[in-house]
């Protein structure tokens, strides 16, 4: 029968373990925190924190390390220790959830990163004529999108097609990419990145 304290002791442990893995990967990769954070742009006072489970990473600061160290940022997340019937609601204004929001581009993850380990689903908001600009994934990485509304030009690395309301369409995203939002309105789209390794 779990206890008041219980319950107050497991995010911290769920820090810890959060940091120790980090921290893991990190040496397994041979890195020091100054590389790392010279490669993923967190500063190594953040790295420092969030390995000694002082802090809890942003989705926006966990994606920096996890892009930082090659690796999709849920094999970051320490597993649950049961799989709960609902496992996290993700409401529509939690800007926690939010890995963009600029004035043409909104990213927003659809998902609680730990569900599965190879998976992201993201929505994405173009406003008129916006456009999303991607560096490489790494090896292996597919998107999966789905246009929900709009017009959308998909480039990824020489290749480039137009793809509209209803329309979906798998492409590696180890290339650089780009989507582009060909109208004078907005469009809503969804993206499922796979994580292949």
């Amino acid at each position: 029968m779990s206890t008041k304290k219980d319950a107050k002791e497991n995010p911290i442990k769920a820090l810890a373990s959060l940091g120790q893995t980090i921290k893991a990967e990190r040496l397994h990769q041979k890195l020091t925190l100054d590389e790392l954070a010279k490669i993923s742009g967190v500063s190594k006072g953040m790295l420092s924190q969030i390995e000694l489970g002082k802090t809890n990473p942003t989705v926006v600061v966990l994606y920096k390390v996890a892009a930082g160290l090659h690796v999709p940022p849920a094999r970051l997340l320490p597993e649950p220790a049961t799989k709960p019937r609902v496992w996290q609601v993700i409401r529509m204004d939690d800007e926690g959830f939010t890995l963009a929001n600029k004035k043409d581009c909104r990213i927003r993850t659809l998902s609680p990163l730990n569900v599965e380990k190879e998976i992201v689903f993201n929505e994405i908001r173009l406003g008129p004529r916006g456009q999303l600009i991607s560096e490489p994934h790494f090896q292996g990485t597919v998107e999966l999108l789905t246009i929900a509304k709009g017009q959308v030009r998909v480039k990824a690395g020489d290749n480039e097609i137009i793809v509209r309301d209803g329309d979906s369409i798998q492409f590696s995203a180890d290339l650089p990419h780009s989507l582009k939002n060909m109208t004078n309105s907005p469009v809503r789209a969804y993206t499922v990145v796979w994580y292949r390794s």
